[in-house]
């Protein structure tokens, strides 16, 4: 038996939550194409006959703003010190100067098994791929390469084998019917803050938080009641939109996919608060999960 833990890491937007969904074949990690949508690390679980592998997603590497974001950095540091295997995830226009600091981190690791994984390669051609590649090798010698376009799932499924290949010999860490690490209510807040990604632009989708207040479930039915925490009145307004439009709009949509994740009908309440500056509150940090 082999199992381990590989840990999925890299710049914003360079595709590590589509690469964690491909990789365990399920919805696990929120998707939009703008930066620090993935804030928290999110653990995916695929067994097969005699191996377990427990992934990581990762929020993207950043310099911190505010206490937020030094929490989701830390969730990405810590990455680098209790992995089996490292997927530095990268695409073919991303830089190596940006967040340096962060490869260097990884340049330095010495007990840990890297790939490299140059996603999105459907974007470019073969030459411009090669010269790629070599780059990589140069920048870490040690690591090996892994083109792949995770959207399009090329080259994902030889990434599988690989990294089955490097695990450890072990005994399984979760239980063989388990999917993730992270409780229900989890996902409902994740799908609902993507639909505010999705549906508002500029510093808004970046001041929200989401908490679900209240789960009840019977056999035909899931009743959610869950708050949208904010950190202005305008802002309020904005998500709420002209007689509650723009809300009714995320709800709708949120409900859709809390339905299909759960296989079952959705009574899906949302509402709005302020809460001023949360985002450098360590008591609410701690409330909303970004640090113990």
């Amino acid at each position: 038996m082999k199992s381990g833990f590989v840990n999925i890491v890299g710049n914003p937007n360079v595709g590590k939550s589509t690469l964690m969904n491909a990789l365990v074949g399920e919805r696990i990690s929120i998707i939009t194409s703008k930066a620090q949508t993935t804030r928290h690390r999110i653990m995916g679980i695929v067994n097969g006959d005699d191996f377990q592998i427990v992934y990581s997603d990762t929020p993207g590497v950043l310099k911190p703003n505010y206490k937020m974001q030094e929490a989701m950095l830390e969730f990405s540091m810590s990455a680098l010190t209790d992995a089996d295997v490292l997927l530095y995830v990268t695409d073919v226009v991303d830089s190596m100067e940006k967040n340096a600091f962060y490869l260097e981190k990884v340049q330095a690791m010495k007990d840990v098994k890297a790939i490299v994984v140059i996603n999105k390669i459907d974007l470019i051609d073969q030459k411009r791929l090669e010269e790629m590649v070599e780059t990589w090798h140069k920048e870490l010698p040690d690591a090996e390469i892994f083109p792949i376009s995770a959207k399009e799932k090329f080259g994902v499924e030889q990434l599988m084998n690989h990294i089955v290949s490097l695990l450890p010999e072990g005994e399984p860490y979760f239980d063989r019917d388990a999917l993730t690490d992270r409780p229900e209510r989890f996902f409902v807040n994740e799908i609902i803050r993507e639909k505010i990604l999705l549906n508002y632009d500029k510093e808004v989708p970046y001041s929200v938080e989401v908490a679900v207040e209240e789960f009840k479930e019977d056999a035909h039915l899931i009743k959610i009641r869950a708050i949208i925490y904010c950190e202005r009145e305008s802002q309020k307004g904005i998500l709420i939109g002209k007689g509650g439009t723009a809300l009714r709009k995320v709800g709708a949509d949120a409900r859709r996919d809390i339905e299909a994740f759960f296989g079952k009908k959705v009574f899906l309440e949302t509402l709005v608060r302020v809460e001023k500056d949360w985002r450098n509150r360590e008591k609410k940090l701690k409330e909303f999960g970004y640090n113990a």
